[in-house]
């Protein structure tokens, strides 16, 4: 069963039992304290611990998911992979432990032709936790698993929670036995190699308290209202019911592992055995196909590669899946063989990787080409660095491999590797000492960054004692009182200057970031001392959190406090979020209602927004909506907000954003009316004259069916126009013509130039055919076979290498003979090979041959018997490529 039936087969499944199907969210969390979706129950926290309702009391999703907490045991096992689908179904306060295990059962033993998988039924493992008699009652007295095949676990194993105060509850898990083969009998506790974990149903049902680790906390008593999130694996049951080894040999993974192995010359063995002599290859095989797969979806969602957050990941993903295929042997660049392999292998579930695959290639392929740049680079460093460690008689110093590690992005492992080819140790302890320090050192940034669910009790006893009063809409400068000042998530009396902490306000003018818009920044002054906020936070609705830094004095709870909002900023931002509604409603104009809102999102002068639509925007559309735009500015629409129920804002169509919630009662904001009337939380400015201008950036694809347009606005618009007109006086004055005659001066340019390219080909063919006459002087014997392998260099095009080999085809005569030709065409090398009648009697194919060569410069090609082409990566290798046919003809 292929793994988008799994998928296809689980959403049925619970559609048929009442559960809302909901798709799958971004890999991007939208949970400030998470960089990814790492579990399938992320997008549904708010719900679960009753931050937010939920719009439906039964869910059930396939969410994508990225993990790489244990990303150096990736290969090692069949249970560690980064990316992965969780699929999982939900109940927020409606069926609890009964319902959960029946359907769970049902559907994993059901005939396949009932829409179930089909596991049998005994060969289905549960574990409950060792207090949860009701679980296990229900499993032996009503499901009927026998209770030698129900074992109890501990809180380690089998208690959920989000490790902080909050929700939690027992879990009951269903592990699948794969056999004697696998490991020793005796169930999940014995051994986790042959009774492999598939589904994990947690009953959410207790309220913990503090404690440390996994089972070292108190219950403090039953929720309110009990939940139900449950997880499946689907790469585990895919491998399952694929009858495969590991979740690297399924059907989305394994095209991947079998190109790597093809680039490598390598044979993948299955192995899991460090003690077998294939066991360091295969590891290296199944680290490349999970991480190009990764960062394949990572792309597709949105992160590119960069030095820090989301891009670091990512940035390491391709990294380590270019140096497994380095310590493969294969040096070149791999990327642009093993990403399509991983996108035909995913399309069929993602389409999006397939339509927007140029734009993911083009930034997968720059980040290998940049690394191998780097790794060209950290060798000589690393050469110097072995020459002062052997003259001093001494071993490479942690701070050097740090150093290579930190500033030139060298792999430790090559480190370590390229220091023990020069017979020299490396001081690996002080490399981990300093690696060490760094994390301390980001962590300890990284906690100062967190506002989300991981631990959200602090906030949640805050707005027990009153919401935050916003301001915003009405003043930019309020008196207000600080509720608390925290250090870390933990309330303080006091901070002094230079601490960084989160301030709680009765009443505040700043934005807290939503609804697409980027917080406010300014000053919080009292009485002594000076604080900055630097971006603003709802952990929990009705909450604003101000996370600032003490800039003079000692900042104190219970403080009277002016708050003052950064008014500049503030403008510049409601220039761009009044510019995202009018941009919108001009997508309706143009486009049509259709083009439904995806996303915004919004800051001082810039603006990018998201929409519904099957293709590209043409020119002339985008012109028309920027002109739409910049007419509505014109026109100095009034900017007016309403406050009325949800179900008259829709009866007035009112836009709301796809997949927000609302309350019963909503804030429209209306811009003339019937232009624009859309929900919103967000400021702006009172009539669209104040956004001044709106420029248009550019549009392009985020997905399948989805569009992203960016403009700027107001001075940042003007400045983009401004050099712009630059650009453009700069090439007039380069082309001595006044701005208006560029496009024709320009074309009339580039017409010469193709005609000039066309001349040079006419030549360069004319010099090969003048050349194909002493070519055929050229020609050796290779036991009976006549044979001419020659280098062109520098050359158009293939098509001038099929007129030079098809015209000494036709010289050399009727006995057996090949030509086979080389050139590089734009840096790429080409290989043509051409045989007569009487050479393919004698066993000489041109396809085979054109392989063999293309094999050897690094890329593939092949075509008929009589005439084949091929090409690759390395032009180094032609020589070793002509080499090759010649032998290859010799062993026919």
């Amino acid at each position: 069963m292929k793994s988008h039936e799994i998928a296809s087969r689980w959403l049925s499944y619970f559609e048929k039992n009442g559960h809302t199907v909901v798709p799958s969210a971004s890999l991007i969390s939208s949970d400030p304290s998470l960089l990814f979706t790492v579990a399938g129950m992320v997008p549904f926290i708010p719900y679960l611990t009753a931050r937010e309702t939920a719009p439906y009391s039964r869910a059930t999703s396939v969410q994508k998911c990225i993990r790489t907490g244990d990303i150096e045991e990736v290969g090692k096992t069949a249970r560690h992979g980064t990316f992965f689908q969780m699929c999982g179904n939900f109940s927020f306060g409606d069926y609890f432990k009964a319902d959960a295990i029946r359907m769970a059962w049902e559907l994993l033993t059901s005939d396949l032709a009932d829409g179930g998988f089909g596991l049998p039924a005994e060969k289905l493992w549960i574990t409950v936790y060792h207090e949860d008699d009701e679980a296990l009652e229900i499993w032996r007295d009503v499901v009927g698993v026998p209770a030698g095949r129900i074992q109890k676990m501990g809180k380690k194993d089998n208690y959920w929670s989000t490790g902080q105060p909050g929700p939690a509850g027992p879990c009951s898990e269903i592990f699948y036995d794969r056999g004697p083969a696998y490991g020793a009998d005796g169930g999940p506790e014995a051994d986790d190699d042959r009774y492999v974990e598939i589904w994990n149903l947690v009953f959410m049902q207790y309220q913990r308290g503090e404690g440390t680790g996994k089972d070292d906390f108190e219950i403090l008593g039953e929720l309110p209202k009990k939940n139900i999130d449950t997880g499946l694996g689907l790469e585990r049951l895919a491998m399952i019911l694929q009858g495969v080894e590991n979740m690297y040999e399924t059907d989305q993974v394994r095209p991947v592992l079998d190109r790597a192995a093809a680039l490598s010359g390598k044979t993948y063995t299955s192995s899991e055995s460090p003690q077998d002599p294939h066991h360091t290859d295969d590891v290296r095989l199944r680290v490349v196909a999970d991480h190009i797969r990764s960062s394949l979806m990572l792309i597709t969602d949105g992160v590119t590669p960069s030095n820090e957050g989301r891009g670091y990941v990512l940035r390491r993903l391709i990294r380590r899946a270019v140096r497994a295929m380095r310590l493969l042997g294969v040096e070149k660049a791999c990327l642009p063989d093993l990403l399509p392999a991983s996108r035909d292998a995913m399309k069929g579930v993602y389409p999006e990787v397939d339509t927007d695959f140029e734009r993911i290639s083009r930034i997968a392929y720059a980040e290998e080409k940049a690394f191998l740049r780097t790794i060209a680079s950290g060798t000589a460093r690393l050469e110097e660095a072995v020459r002062e460690s052997l003259s001093e008689q001494r071993p490479l110093s942690g701070q050097d491999a740090f150093t290579l590690h930190d500033t030139y992005g060298f792999p430790i492992d090559l480190t370590l590797e390229m220091a023990e080819e020069a017979g020299l140790a490396v001081d690996a302890e002080g490399f981990r000492s300093l690696m060490l320090e760094q994390r301390h050192r980001a962590q300890a940034d990284a906690r100062g960054k967190k506002a989300g669910h991981a631990d959200l009790s602090v906030f949640t006893e805050l707005l027990g004692r009153g919401q935050t009063v916003f301001t915003g809409y009405d003043e930019l400068t309020t008196e207000a009182t600080i509720v608390a000042v925290l250090d870390h998530g933990q309330s303080v009396p006091s901070a002094l200057q230079g601490s960084e902490i989160e301030l709680v306000l009765d009443q505040t003018p700043f934005y807290a970031e939503a609804g697409g818009q980027a917080a406010d920044i300014g000053f919080i002054t009292g009485n002594g001392f000076v604080v900055e906020v630097l971006d603003v936070q709802r952990p929990v609705k009705g909450l604003s959190v101000h996370r600032a830094v003490v800039r003079e004095g000692e900042v104190f709870q219970g403080a009277v406090v002016t708050a003052a909002v950064d008014r500049r900023r503030r403008h510049a931002g409601e220039q761009a979020h009044s510019g995202t509604h009018i941009v919108h409603a001009a997508l309706h104009e143009i486009l049509g209602p259709e083009a439904l809102q995806r996303g915004s999102f919004n800051k001082a002068g810039y603006l990018r927004f998201d929409f519904s639509w099957g293709e590209g925007i043409s020119a002339g559309a985008r012109s028309e909506i920027e002109e739409v735009s910049n007419i509505a500015i014109r026109d100095n629409y009034e900017v007016e907000t309403k406050i009325m129920s949800l179900a008259d804002a829709k009866a007035l169509g009112a836009t709301a954003l796809f997949g927000e919630a609302y309350g019963e009662t909503v804030r429209v904001v209306e811009m003339n009316a019937e232009f624009s009337r859309e929900l919103c939380g967000g400021t702006h400015v009172p009539s669209t004259s104040l956004i001044g201008s709106l420029t248009l950036l550019g549009e392009q694809s985020v997905g399948s069916g989805n569009r992203r347009i960016e403009a700027l606005v107001g001075l940042d618009a003007f400045r983009h126009l401004a050099a712009e007109r630059a650009l453009v006086t700069e090439l007039s004055e380069m082309l001595k013509v006044p701005s208006a005659q560029l496009p024709d001066r320009l074309s009339a340019t580039l017409t010469k130039l193709k005609a000039a390219e066309k001349e040079l080909e006419r030549l360069r063919r004319e010099q090969l055919a003048l050349a194909a006459g002493s070519l055929v002087d050229t020609a050796v014997d290779v036991d009976g076979v006549r044979l001419i392998a020659h280098d062109a260099g520098e050359i158009g095009s293939a098509d001038e290498l099929r007129t030079l080999v098809l015209d000494l085809r036709g010289r050399l005569g009727s006995e057996p003979a090949v030509v086979a030709a080389t050139g590089v065409a734009q840096n790429r090398p080409l290989v043509l090979v051409a045989t007569n009648e009487a050479a393919r009697t004698a066993g000489v194919k041109a396809g085979a041959l054109v392989r063999t060569a293309a094999k050897i410069l690094g890329g593939g090609g092949g075509g008929k018997d009589d005439v084949a082409q091929g090409g690759g990566s390395d032009a180094t290798r032609i020589p070793d490529a002509l080499s090759a046919i010649r032998s290859a003809v010799a062993e026919r």
